[in-house]
């Protein structure tokens, strides 16, 4: 069996996941994951995400060092799922096959729009750091943390372990003050950044590995990026859609697992 690397959406660290990550290791993968993206010094939240994907570039290295020289997968939810596609792009010594879970490509003229808007105020108004910057991030205690998930429409379609997961390990104890793990000033600049190169990119580093694409059904995020017909040629037809919204592996953990072991047998791997 590979090995696999994966990498977690934006604000969620990888132990969320834990429950998707765990039947992975039980189907026989082994599985690692950079817990945080952003938080790191060494590697910090720049345009386009360059410092990002060395970040995942070095963790898949010393994977692949310790798998006897065999590269890993790259398996990714979002802002993962780029990640990965970039990295593979880069680095295709580090990168045996790449699952996208959700993480539509930006291209063609929406691309050229967000590099645009990157350049103005705009950018702050209409992405989702409007939102994230204004995030709820402390509370007296781990109980009110969960009370305070459990009660919103966006979690209530989560498998009830996860939300247990996210509250465990996307909360901290600091100082008698339950806080959000994941800052949300650093949240808020991947969305700012946005890569709106990756059509130039894939054309100067064409994807040497095979590439699946496991989406959600009721995403309003791929219906803001046009779509799937740019992913789904650039995964040439190895698409499977899932029930859920873009927070499918958080709502159905068991059923991506399944389908991203389904997505790379059907890749030969």
């Amino acid at each position: 069996m590979s090995s696999i690397v994966f990498s977690h959406g934006n604000s969620f660290p990888a132990s969320t996941y834990g429950v998707m990550l765990g039947s992975l290791r039980r189907r026989g993968y082994a599985v690692a994951a950079i817990e945080k993206f952003g938080h790191d010094p060494q590697y910090p939240v720049t345009d386009n995400w360059p410092r990002l994907v060395q970040q995942l570039a070095d963790f898949a290295a010393q994977q692949k060092a310790a798998d006897q020289g065999q590269a890993p997968v790259l398996v990714g939810h979002s802002l993962g799922g780029i990640l990965s596609l970039m990295c593979a792009a880069r680095h295709p010594e580090l990168a045996r096959a790449v699952v996208m879970l959700d993480s539509p490509v930006l291209g063609g003229w929406r691309a050229g729009a967000v590099r645009v808007v990157k350049r103005t105020a705009l950018m702050q108004r209409f992405s989702p750091a409007q939102t994230s910057r204004r995030r709820r991030d402390q509370w007296d205690d781990r109980e009110a943390v969960y009370q305070h998930f459990a009660g919103k429409k966006l979690f209530a379609r989560w498998d009830p372990q996860v939300l247990r997961d996210y509250v465990d390990h996307g909360t901290v104890d600091a100082d008698g003050t339950w806080r959000l793990a994941f800052d949300r000033e650093i949240e808020s600049r991947i969305y700012e950044t946005l890569p709106h190169n990756l059509d130039r990119l894939l054309r100067r580093h064409p994807l040497k590995c095979p590439l699946a694409f496991v989406g959600g059904l009721q995403s309003a995020e791929m219906k803001q990026v046009g779509g799937i017909d740019s992913t789904a040629r650039l995964a040439r037809g190895r698409v499977t859609m899932l029930e859920g919204t873009h927070l499918f592996p958080m709502e159905k953990p068991l059923a991506t697992a399944a389908a991203i072991e389904a997505s790379l047998r059907g890749m030969g791997i």
